[in-house]
């Protein structure tokens, strides 16, 4: 793309060029030898969780970057307004936000017992946020970024399908301030504000400080309560940066983020209706986090450059929710063998996460290349402790538990250019987990391993608008256990470490003189000991309402399939972006057991939560009067719900749009999401839970966010 239609394109949001020109020098000083010829016009997309800070369109991987342009342009206001957009993604809805996610087929769709082992990474800013992403507020954010795939090497055990990366917006060496307000229907209300800038008159340390309060009831009514607001979103979110330029070869970065999210949780009900509930004692769904990040650059030395990166987050989480799903007078008002039926099941989760880590990495200089200055070198040290405290409770039991996990781990990367516009990448990663775990039942467990990890690629520059690579990677995910498991399924106390090899081939290509990109990859993936979340209904009589459940290894299978994804910049103001995913799923050889004692038999059955297709496209129209049109849509076909069951959801497409009128200073807006009111299902459940139904099998549905209409108007000064 041109510098002059980026500059039409970007002139009513000056924040956002400035971002751009900022990652533009940051690339530049950044750069190795393959970017050479590279038209110096082109805008740069830095893969900012890269080691090195790579370009996109020279990243050997499928990685998708949704900028600040496009967040801004299509008005989300949290990473589930976006993510539909992503090619072979897709979330689990068993929380108030989407915080459980599958990337290529492969995650977790709930966490209901206090082992965390995620098979998705999610980093806010540096800070390890993995299993705890649902305080995910998109104001003020520079980029998102999914790296599909094992990332072995950058990130080990907690990256085994890829991963998701938040980066914020960087302190300025001028003023700049924002503010911004919404108002919609559900009563929604978002108030949002930032500043930035230096702070001393030398312009060596600078700040940024950005603000969100969002609320809105939460689309559903519960109708014995005579209230619309049980299933409330009551979300802050702060974050603050400080950049100090120590000296000249010494840069400081101190990040701090505080989010509170106070959310009601009352989602479900007896006849899927999606909008009126009848609960008489509806859950929540609440996570405070606290944490930060601190950044050490060192570029003083003539043949390396030394990065220490500290973090350290602070978690506390209140998950319920009321699992009968109706009320005493409901049920007694049916009946269950000649009498009035009577059931009540609750279940509640309060845990507490602390997470510590430290990374060393020196890397290679120009003059520190080695190989007659062909290979850059990266080596690195990593070390973080968890801690993690639960109190579990339901109708029929109460656990407490206690958890602790150590990982240690030293990683290595060569980079080298092999002449004739070829280059190889070589990572390796050894990992060290020592896990400790005990609870009120008398479980406790020990479990100990080495893992190793990495990728090799080689890419071609095969023109300078057309690059191509080869990437073979492998994943981990560390073995673990099942506490408080009955005597019949005692054999199935532990599972094994999970393995994933991932062979990928991509091309990444420049169009109409750099007026349109596209990013192709096809992938293939191996994956070995499986693991699986199982679960069994309980048949003691009065205990129908309780669940076993544990994670079981079931075999190899084996993933494949496209992404594709581009933008056109049809005209100076005109742009058109689409992303398309295509996805094969199937397990290796697994049966279970279900509550009669019957064998079901998953082999070759799809993987839950991975739909087929995945597809969306978007417009973003600007006139040069100020007039704005964003018009998006996405969809998904159908998936299973679960590993335990053969409940599927519908095939669905969601539209949204945005229009208004924007100048230098201010800019409004009126918005619409999910337009033709889709009903559309992020989770399902299979099950017995109504007891004057004999407790027969039954297909539940969670569905996704209804129609929603609202403003927007804002502010920016520079």
């Amino acid at each position: 793309m041109s510098v002059s239609k980026l500059s039409i394109l970007k002139k009513v949001s000056p924040v956002a060029l400035a971002v751009s020109t900022a990652l533009s020098s940051c690339y530049a000083f950044a750069a190795d030898s393959s970017l050479d010829g590279v038209n110096d016009e082109m805008e740069v997309i830095v893969v900012t969780s890269d080691f090195r800070g790579m370009a996109l369109e020279k990243m050997p991987s499928s990685v998708t970057i949704i900028d600040q342009q496009q967040i801004e342009d299509e008005g989300a206001q949290h990473f589930g307004d976006i993510l539909n957009s992503i090619a072979n993604f897709n979330w689990s809805g068993g929380s108030s936000r989407p915080k459980y996610f599958q990337i290529r087929g492969v995650g977790e769709q709930e966490e209901y017992q206090g082992a965390p082992n995620s098979s998705v990474g999610y980093i806010i800013d540096d800070i390890d946020m993995s299993g705890l992403g649902m305080v995910s507020s998109m104001y003020d954010l520079q980029q998102v970024e999914v790296l599909r795939g094992p990332q072995g090497t950058r990130y080990g055990a907690n990256a085994l399908a890829g991963l998701i990366y938040l980066k914020s917006n960087d302190p300025t060496d001028v003023f700049e301030h924002g503010a911004e307000v919404s108002v919609g229907d559900d009563a929604l209300t978002t108030f949002s504000g930032f500043s930035s800038g230096p702070l001393t008159d030398s312009g060596k340390l600078l700040y940024r400080v950005s603000l969100q309060q969002h609320n809105q009831n939460g689309y559903q009514d519960n109708l014995y309560l005579g209230r619309d607001d049980t299933n409330a979103r009551d979300e802050f979110t702060g974050r603050a940066k400080l950049r100090w330029y120590v000296t000249d070869d010494l840069e400081v970065d101190l990040t701090f983020l505080h989010a509170n999210y106070d959310n009601g949780y009352d989602a479900w009900t007896l006849d899927n209706n999606g909008s009126n509930t009848l609960t008489d004692d509806p859950g929540v769904d609440q996570q405070r986090t606290s944490g930060s990040s601190l950044k050490f650059t060192y570029t003083g030395a003539d043949k390396f450059e030394l990065v220490s990166l500290s973090s350290y987050a602070n978690s506390k989480t209140h998950h319920n929710y009321d699992g009968d799903w109706a009320n005493p007078d409901y049920w007694g008002g049916l009946d269950c063998g000649g009498e009035p039926c009577e059931y009540e099941y609750n279940w509640d989760k309060e845990g507490e996460r602390k997470t510590i880590s430290q990374e060393f990495r020196f890397s290679s200089t120009d003059a520190g290349r080695i190989f007659n200055g062909s290979t850059d070198w990266l080596l690195g040290l990593y070390g973080m402790q968890l801690d993690e405290d639960n109190e579990t409770q339901d109708s029929y039991s109460q656990l407490s538990a206690e958890y602790s996990a150590d990982n240690y781990a030293a990683f290595g990367q060569l980079d080298s250019d092999l002449g004739n516009n070829y280059s190889l990448s070589f990572g390796l990663r050894v990992e060290r987990r020592s896990s400790d775990y005990k609870d009120s039942d008398g479980d406790k467990f020990e479990p100990n391993e080495t893992m190793w990890g990495g990728h090799i690629a080689l890419s071609k520059m095969l023109s300078h608008d057309h690059d191509a690579y080869i990437r073979v990677a492998k994943g981990y995910k560390a073995g673990g256990f099942n506490m408080s498991l009955s005597e019949e399924l005692a054999d199935k106390k532990e599972y094994d470490t999970e393995t994933l090899y991932n062979y990928e081939i991509g091309l990444k290509s420049l169009w109409l003189d750099g007026d349109a990109n596209t990013n192709f990859s096809l992938f293939y993936m191996d994956r070995r000991d499986q693991q699986v979340a199982a679960s069994q209904q309980s048949t003691v009589p009065g205990q129908e309402g309780n669940f076993i459940l544990f994670t079981e290894n079931a075999g190899s299978s084996h993933n494949y399939g496209a992404e594709l994804d581009g933008n056109w910049y049809a005209t100076d103001n005109l742009k058109l972006y689409a992303s398309f995913g295509w996805l094969e799923t199937a397990y290796g050889d697994y049966a279970y057991q279900d509550k009669y004692g019957g064998t079901v038999d998953l082999s070759g059955r799809e993987l839950a939560h991975s739909p087929k297709f995945t597809y969306s496209a978007g417009a973003t129209y600007r006139t040069d009067s100020g007039w704005f049109a964003n018009l998006t849509g996405s969809g998904k076909s159908d998936f299973y719900y679960s590993d335990s069951n053969e409940s599927t959801s519908e095939a669905y497409t969601i539209f949204n749009a945005r229009v208004g009128y924007e100048t230098e200073v201010w800019s409004a807006y009126l918005w619409g999401r999910n337009l033709f009111d889709e009903q559309y299902g992020t989770r399902g459940f299979y099950f017995g839970n109504e007891p004057d139904q004999d407790w027969a099998d039954k297909q539940y549905i969670r569905y996704g966010d209804p129609r929603q209409l609202g403003m927007t108007f804002s502010l920016k000064f520079i």
